[in-house]
């Protein structure tokens, strides 16, 4: 199997071009095996780029246990630039995914990713909740830097209310008016990622609605980089949700399927 190695701001994946349909899809324990990064390549996520009758293609991803899963950002904007490397799209594409029809362009060498419409935005006490093509739980904390992400992002991911289903944890530090450092914990990763395109996604919005900020261009500092997210209010909800960064491609190699 011919393999390419893509990440985006530190969130990795493994990519295959499988439009010949010559993956066994249903190997989740080859799939995980191949993200595990001591007995695999290493991955946060492994990505099929196949064949669709009515848009370009079609991204179906999987997380790091194997199994298939929601909407990746990052994963999304990789694969976008993926299909450029191709020569299936030049500079503008729609795609299919697990959550609907996706927007995509390239322009500078960032990769432009439209985001689903968010309508819903809950508030509790200490958190918001929000689906962005992923369920995703976020929390302002003090000293960022020095907070145990894995351990209590686990807490909340594994408790109520999202138990066994879970949800992705979006720990929050406000910088300024527009920007935001935000550290991730993945469910089906079940550890913190160098980012998350669909949780800082998640932050831009809940910020916005929360009040922390009235920019609708928000940047977002991850542990492994830059992304901005932009959008439009209308007062019911968020659309015209764009996120915006660096897809690369890392490296080619071969492994046995």
């Amino acid at each position: 199997m011919t393999f390419y190695k893509y990440q985006g701001t530190g969130n990795d994946f493994v990519i295959v071009d499988n439009r010949l349909q010559t993956i066994n899809k249903n190997d989740t324990k080859r799939i995980a095996t191949i993200c595990d990064r001591r007995f695999g390549i290493g991955a946060d996520g492994f990505i099929l780029l196949e064949t669709d009758e009515k848009v370009d293609f079609k991204m179906v991803y999987y997380n790091a246990d194997g199994n298939e899963s929601t909407m990746c950002g990052n994963g999304g904007r990789c694969i976008v630039a993926f299909a450029k490397f191709l020569n299936i799209i030049e500079n503008e594409t729609e795609f299919i995914a697990i959550d609907g029809l996706h927007k995509a362009k390239i322009e500078n060498d960032l990769v432009h990713l439209q985001m689903q419409d968010v309508s819903k935005i809950e508030s509790f006490d200490n958190h918001l909740f929000l689906d962005t093509g992923s369920p995703h739980h976020v929390e302002l904390v003090s000293d960022l830097k020095g907070f145990d992400v894995k351990a209590n992002g686990s807490r909340i991911r594994n408790g109520a209310p999202y138990n066994a289903a879970g949800s992705n944890v979006n720990f929050v530090e406000q910088l300024s008016t527009e920007n935001f450092a935000v550290r991730t914990y993945e469910r089906g990763v079940e550890d913190e990622t160098l980012s998350c395109g669909t949780g800082v996604t998640a932050v831009a919005l809940a910020m916005h609605s929360s009040g922390k900020t009235q920019y609708e261009k928000i940047s977002l500092q991850t542990q492994g980089g830059e992304l901005n997210v932009t959008f439009n209010s209308d007062g019911d909800g968020y659309n015209n949700i764009w996120l915006v960064g660096p897809a690369q491609q890392v490296f080619k190699g071969e492994i046995e399927w």
